[in-house]
Order: C-alpha cells, then sequence, then structure tokens
C-alpha cells in the first residue's frame, strides 16, 4: 500500500489560515499590539516592585540630565584640545577653570543686573497697571467701540475675577507647597554639587560607557546596538548644543536690539528670551509678551520699534542663525515638533517641553532601526519585483 506524500510547506501557505492569519499584517501588527498592552498590565500588577528604582531615579535624575547637558557642551571642546596635543585630563580642568570663571563673573556682574530690574519692575507693575488701564479706557470710550460696551465689560469683569481667583488659589497652593518648595530646593542644591563630579567622569570616560554597556550583549547584537547607541547620541547632542548655541544668540540680540531703542529692563527681557528659546517655535513668541507689555506703557512708537527689533531677530534667527548652527540633522517636520510640544507638555509640564524634542528623535532613532530589523526578520516586507517590459525583452 503506497503512503500519500505529505503536504509541503507550499501547501500549507495556500491554506486560507495562512493568508488570514499568519501572512496578514494587520494581524500580526495587532497581536504585537495585544502582546504589549499585556506586558505593560502585567508590568501595573507589580507595581510596587519598581518604587525604589523610582525613588532611585528621582535622586540621581537631576544631577545626571545636567552633566549630561554640560557634557555634550564641553566634550567637542576637550576633543578639540586633546588633538591639539594635550593631554584630555588637563583640558577638562583647563574647562572647569573657564566655566567657574563665566560663573562667578555672571554672579558678579548679570545677577546683581537682573535682581536690580526685577525689584523695579515690581515696584513699578502698579503704576503700569495703571496705565494700561488708562489706555484701555480711552480707546473703549471711542463711538466706534460703543456698540461693543456691554460684551467688553462683560468679558472684562470675567477676566478679573478669574484674575482673582487666581491669585487665591495660588496663594493657597504656594502655602500648603512650601514643604515641597524646601525639599526641590535641598534637591537642586545637592544636583548642584553632585554633578561636576559627574561630569568629570563622562569627559574623562564617556567615549568608553558604550562599547562597555554593549559587551554585555550576544556578539550578533554588539555592533547593531552600537550604532543605534551612537546616531542616538550624535541627536541628542547636535540637538543640545545647538538649541544652546541659538538660546545665546538670541538672548544677546534681544538685548542689543531693547538697548538700542532704549526699552527698559533690556538685559532682563534679552535673557528670559534665551531661556524660553530652548522652547521651540513657541519661546521667541512667549517671551515678546513682557516686551510688548512694557512697550504698550511706553506709548505706540515704542510697539512699533519692539515690532521691529522682533522682526529683524526672527530673520536672523530663522534664516541664518538656525540653519548655520541646527542645519537639518533631526529632520523632524514642524508640524511633528508642535504635536510631542503639546503632548510632553500635558505629561511632564515644563521639563517635557524642554526635553520632549531631543527624546523624541533619540526614539525615533531606536524605533527606526527596530523596524527595519523587523523587515528582514519578519518576512512579511519585500520588495515587489519590476515588471519585465516587452522593450527589456528584446533587448
Amino acid at each position: 500500500m503506497e503512503r500519500k506524500p505529505r503536504e509541503g510547506l507550499g501547501a500549507r501557505k495556500n491554506s486560507w489560515f495562512w493568508k488570514w492569519f499568519l501572512n496578514n499584517q494587520v494581524v500580526t501588527a495587532l497581536l504585537i499590539i495585544l502582546l504589549v498592552l499585556l506586558i505593560l498590565n502585567a508590568f501595573t500588577k507589580v507595581s510596587y516592585l519598581f518604587d525604589p528604582i523610582w525613588q532611585f531615579m528621582a535622586v540621581v535624575a537631576l544631577p545626571i540630565v545636567l552633566a549630561g547637558i554640560f557634557y555634550y557642551l564641553l566634550n567637542p571642546a576637550v576633543d578639540y584640545l586633546e588633538k591639539k596635543g594635550m593631554k584630555r585630563i588637563y583640558g577638562i580642568i583647563l574647562l572647569f577653570l573657564v566655566v567657574i570663571g563665566l560663573i562667578v563673573w555672571g554672579v558678579v556682574v548679570i545677577v546683581p543686573k537682573i535682581q536690580e530690574q526685577s525689584v523695579s519692575f515690581a515696584n513699578n507693575l502698579p503704576d503700569y497697571l495703571d496705565t494700561i488701564d488708562e489706555k484701555a479706557r480711552e480707546i473703549l470710550s471711542d463711538p466706534i467701540f460703543s456698540q461693543f460696551q456691554t460684551q467688553i465689560e462683560s468679558y472684562s469683569d470675567r477676566l478679573m475675577s478669574w484674575l482673582t481667583d487666581f491669585i487665591q488659589n495660588f496663594s493657597k497652593s504656594t502655602i500648603s507647597g512650601i514643604g515641597r518648595f524646601v525639599g526641590a530646593v535641598a534637591s537642586v542644591v545637592v544636583a548642584i554639587m553632585t554633578f561636576p563630579f559627574i561630569l568629570f567622569y563622562l569627559l574623562k570616560d564617556g567615549r568608553k560607557l558604550a562599547p562597555y554597556v554593549v559587551q554585555f550583549l550576544p556578539n550578533n547584537w554588539r555592533k547593531p546596538t552600537l550604532n543605534v547607541i551612537t546616531e542616538m547620541n550624535g541627536q541628542v547632542s547636535s540637538y543640545i548644543r545647538g538649541q544652546l548655541t541659538v538660546a545665546f544668540a538670541v538672548a544677546l540680540m534681544f538685548i542689543l536690539g531693547f538697548s538700542i531703542i532704549g526699552l527698559d529692563y533690556a538685559v532682563t527681557l534679552g535673557i528670559v528670551a534665551g531661556i524660553l528659546n530652548l522652547i521651540p517655535y513657541l519661546g521667541s513668541f512667549l517671551a515678546m509678551v513682557p516686551a510688548v507689555f512694557l512697550a504698550i506703557v511706553a506709548g505706540p512708537f515704542m510697539i512699533l520699534k519692539v515690532a521691529i527689533v522682533f522682526v529683524i531677530e526672527q530673520t536672523l534667527e530663522g534664516r541664518f542663525i538656525s540653519p548655520l548652527v541646527l542645519g537639518s540633522q533631526l529632520a523632524i517636520h514642524p508640524v511633528t515638533i508642535l504635536l510631542v510640544l503639546l503632548t510632553s507638555g500635558k505629561l511632564f509640564g515644563l521639563v517635557g517641553v524642554v526635553f520632549g524634542i531631543p527624546v523624541y528623535a533619540a526614539a525615533k532613532v531606536l524605533v527606526t532601526h527596530l523596524f527595519e530589523w523587523y523587515q528582514e526578520v519578519s518576512q512579511y516586507y519585500y520588495k515587489e519585483e519590476e515588471e519585465t517590459s516587452p522593450l527589456k525583452e528584446e533587448q
């Protein structure tokens, strides 16, 4: 009795189960999502096991972040000094002395100026508000706005009520949050005292960190993992150095511009603009709010001069400084940047707004490499063979 041949892999591939389930990209993606959600759900059930880890990270996160920022900022200078023949440790010590000198200069020169201007602004704020209120009343008394008088007064009453409630709630939350504030100040002091030591060892041995980590991986994973880490490091470092450089240039341009036109508190406004410029696309516009406020108090001609300074700054930053410093290394669409800022700001507040873009850039590199790896091993993604045209066949 002859035995019938067993069905091969080709026969199984023609079955409906293979076509609709095993070889279906949508089903595969849904299964992967389901597995990820199940894993996340399992982690939530045992989240208490990770509490010590989160507490440890809360303590070390701030000094590590500060050390990382200064590492990306100072490492190119250390590499340059090393290429010129100076020993790396001597270059690090030299840069530390330069940074300490700049900090001392800032404390002696810049901080008193900011303090003086801030105190003056706080003392003059009631007069500024009275001036703006008088000008608003003059504008609203115009016959053109008379037909909208009721609606304007209603919106004005709502605004004042909201401001009153906000100030009261802010005062209550401030009083109740004194303990948290003291704890935060203590954490910041500890971070400032410890991060220079972390920074020193990062500058000294930071290049050895990635090879040291990947040596614990299997041999086939070492090179791809090292490539991913290197690319992520390049994205984050270029972004941080570029943003800090652009922020410094923006602060300098606003200080010079506001000083030239004679706007009060030019130094403080310029430094605030530079800090806010760390928020992509939105920082410069937020920085203009206090400048416009002071320009309204000074008069219509000052508003025009402030607008001219803003246009010049935006032109120089958008056309020359940002393309020269940042370039197109991140390759992130502006709409994506805005969505990332909104999402990270909603989830993590100010920290999310500042660090959302570099984290997204690093995550994008990781996800891109993971997807490329999945394309290779899954066999669900393949290049379609080009149809041979009759002309090619004849040739």
